[in-house]
């Protein structure tokens, strides 16, 4: 079976293991251990008579219900069937321009809708400041913001002025919800100020919903209209819409997840600091990115032998390599399980 690009892909890391795919503990994909909310649970159950219907192809109570979470009028949402399915349209509008650029590393589904649409790509890399003079007008930025893999949090201050240099500015904010809201740096408070900013969210990730795969994006209505013809029609099922308009509701939940990560996340960080061989980075969101002495295919293999865990290697992250890996922020316990495994393993290979 092929090595996924992707984390949490428990086939295949079931196959290496030898073990049913309920036995593997992933650290590989980003997911909260908290969810997903009971709201959301409840909700998709109480809609389980609608699906011999077709979904509202409007969407409107859920544009209405994230309108309200975001405080902006309900034409400047678009639903999607996840926040991949609204990159691969914002994909298709920065190919249209002389170049698009990324800050890298980046996404590796970044590179993957750029390519489908034969887009020029021009990389800068995250330690430095993108040079205003190489700029011109007809240009995109496609950027992350929590930055994946390095959890880099950058101010909103810093993303703004690219605002006023590029023609489009597309801002994947997939994780921006792990950090609360006195701390986040979001673009939705100013993105009625700018026809040229498209910022994209996913609900999957912190309500733990990645199987209904379910993302929105928040743009000028001219351009969410143009992307309506673009698509398929019925993106997002019934039960998905459900689950989302509770989800964002439960305001116990989000306050819950934002009271676990900080400690969870010092637990893991001082843990893999503490073992030889192994620097975490610093990180705003709810997974870290590691840099080990050791091969991290190597390791990652091994973990899953003989522990069962999976971690996120950064192959596809091509200035990463085989040196870094990525895990996910879990309960206490199962951190402490991965530690022991890490200490265990790479003890082993000295």
């Amino acid at each position: 079976m092929r090595q996924p690009a992707h984390g949490g892909n428990l086939a295949w890391a079931a196959a290496l293991a030898g073990c049913p795919r309920d036995a593997i503990l992933d650290f590989s994909a980003s997911i909260s251990p908290l969810g997903p909310p009971n709201s959301a649970i409840a909700a998709i159950q109480s809609q389980i008579g609608n699906i011999k219907h077709y979904p509202d192809p409007n969407y409107s109570e859920l544009r209405l219900a994230l309108s309200h979470f975001h405080q902006l009028p309900p034409e400047w949402i678009l639903p999607g069937n996840g926040s991949a399915e609204l990159l691969t349209l914002a994909g298709r509008e920065l190919a249209q321009l002389a170049a698009a650029i990324l800050i890298t590393p980046a996404f590796g589904d970044y590179y993957r809708t750029l390519a489908a649409y034969n887009a020029k790509v021009l990389e800068c890399p995250l330690s430095l400041v993108i040079d205003d003079s190489s700029l011109i007008a007809d240009q995109g930025l496609l950027l992350n913001n929590p930055h994946n893999p390095t959890g880099k949090l950058f101010s909103r201050d810093s993303i703004l002025p690219y605002l006023e240099q590029f023609a489009l500015v597309v801002v994947d904010e997939a994780f921006m919800d792990f950090v609360p809201p006195d701390e986040e740096q979001s673009l939705i408070s100013v993105v009625q100020e700018y026809p040229n900013l498209v910022i994209l969210r996913s609900l999957t990730k912190f309500y733990s919903l990645p199987g209904l795969r379910l993302g929105y994006a928040i743009a000028h209505p001219d351009r969410l209209s143009k992307w309506q013809l673009w698509r398929d029609p019925w993106p997002v099922n019934t039960l998905a819409a459900a689950a989302a308009i509770a989800a964002i509701q439960d305001t116990e939940f989000q306050q819950q997840t934002w009271t676990w990560l900080p400690p969870a996340r010092s637990q893991l960080f001082q843990g893999l600091t503490s073992i030889s061989g192994l620097h975490p980075q610093e990180s705003a969101v709810n997974f870290l990115l590691v840099e080990s002495k050791q091969s991290t295919s190597q390791l990652q293999q091994q973990l899953l032998k003989h522990h069962q865990i999976l971690i996120r290697d950064c192959l596809s992250f091509k200035e990463l390599g085989d040196r870094f890996f990525r895990v996910a922020v879990r309960s206490e316990s199962d951190n402490q399980r991965l530690l022991a495994a890490l200490q265990s393993v790479l003890s082993n290979e000295c």
